[in-house]
């Protein structure tokens, strides 16, 4: 990466930038939500699109000069269509979370009554956490996991649905690492008379590459960021049906962002065209061959996974037997240069802050070029790092054998 302005300018800012270069370098990044740009991504982030301001939509704009940002974002749009196969799709929201918050403002009052996952058992915070502004404004029931499959139970979402007859029913996880199917979701929305939204953002990639179940063309709004498994820079989108597009639009812009952020827009377009080519299902198979082949090492090691696998790019690992905390583990790993995060499990005894369990993925490490070799040298880096948490020697030994595999792999690979 050139950065000769900023290193002659604000040297401060260029010591964190090249730290964090070192950082991800040499380091096995696990966290799930995590991927590495392509240099098309990241040249478009840095580019003159920055620099125009664009409030409005293409062709209907409250700025001068817009006739080449229109050019690109047209493109972001129709892209966007095609490789999902929507009938309308906005590609300003910023990311996931406001994005989320524009798909709940175009179709419900506050007050109004939604089913989403439970944060404890996967959900996101933005499927109604208390905290959370869609806790605050909207009035969220939550469904859950089964105790002891750890697997969604859709009849018992549906029993939920009945009871409750929710305006919007909400699909999708943040840590969840089994097929979701969004068929059945419709179904029970349409039994109840609600809205039935998809937030696909850690399998979009996936989707797309017709690994993991669509929820098109039956699910009314889809949100999904465009990162983690899509593989582009840090953003979201939502789609919909065209009965939605007018309510949709109008929540982002004027709803709730003025000037969208036209270099995100152009690196969206350009990740859209990367994950429309066949190289990116080679990828993304080799995400879910990684996975399931870390989650082989972490049971023969003694793991005990929720669910007792994974079916996508996620691991959710439950170390209570282990007698180590998931912070503990997150720790220890990180000065391992093992980079995953702490996370509650289902039904978890412990707090959100030093919960059971830890959250892994491969899609950033796929992206390097590693395979299943690699996982099984990660799983039993990682099961010897947990069981020695607190022995400096045995992570400094693992540490320099982390370094010496990262070198290896570039951080960008086709």
């Amino acid at each position: 990466m050139q950065l000769k302005d900023i290193q002659e300018f604000d040297e401060e800012i260029y010591n964190s930038i090249k730290n964090e270069e070192k950082r991800q370098k040499e380091g096995i990044e696990l966290i799930p939500s995590e991927n590495i740009v392509s240099p098309a991504v990241m040249q478009a982030l840095g580019s003159v699109m920055t620099n125009k301001y664009s409030e409005g939509y293409p062709g209907k704009r409250y700025y001068g000069g817009n006739e080449f940002i229109d050019v690109s974002e047209q493109l972001a749009i129709d892209r966007a269509k095609k490789l999902f196969g929507a009938e309308h799709a906005n590609v300003q929201p910023y990311s996931g979370s406001p994005a989320n918050m524009e798909a709940y403002a175009a179709v419900l009052e506050p007050g109004d009554k939604v089913l989403a996952m439970n944060l404890a058992h996967g959900g996101h915070l933005t499927h109604g956490h208390p905290v959370n502004f869609s806790g605050k404004y909207y009035n969220f029931v939550q469904y859950g996991v089964d105790e002891k499959t750890h697997l969604l139970d859709y009849e018992k979402i549906r029993e939920i649905a009945i009871k409750e007859k929710p305006k919007l029913i909400l699909s999708g996880a943040t840590a969840y690492s089994r097929i979701i199917d969004f068929k059945k979701f419709h179904e029970i929305a349409e039994e109840v008379g609600a809205i039935s939204m998809a937030d696909i953002s850690h399998i979009s990639g996936l989707i797309v590459t017709g690994l993991h179940p669509s929820p098109f063309p039956f699910t009314d709004i889809v949100m999904t960021t465009t990162h983690k498994t899509l593989r582009g820079p840090r953003g979201a989108i939502i789609l919909c049906k065209e009965k939605y597009a007018k309510q949709i639009d109008k929540a982002v812009f004027p709803g709730m962002q003025g000037g969208p952020h036209e270099n995100a827009i152009a690196a969206k377009a350009i990740a859209f065209k990367e994950a429309s080519q066949p190289s990116f299902k080679k990828y993304t198979e080799q995400i879910i061959k990684n996975a399931k082949a870390l989650a082989k090492t972490l049971i023969e090691e003694g793991f005990d996974l929720v669910s007792g696998g994974t079916d996508n790019h996620l691991i959710l690992a439950d170390l209570t037997k282990t007698g180590v905390t998931g912070k503990e583990a997150e720790r220890a790993l990180d000065k391992a240069g093992i980079t995953c995060n702490a996370n509650m499990v289902p039904f978890d005894t412990k707090t959100p802050f030093n919960p059971s369990g830890l959250r892994l993925g491969t899609p950033a490490i796929t992206t390097r070029g590693m395979k299943e070799e690699e996982m099984e040298k990660i799983g039993k880096w990682m099961s010897e790092i947990v069981k020695n948490h607190d022995n400096e020697e045995i992570i400094a030994k693992v540490r320099k054998e982390v370094i010496a595999l990262a070198s290896s792999f570039p951080l960008f690979k086709e």
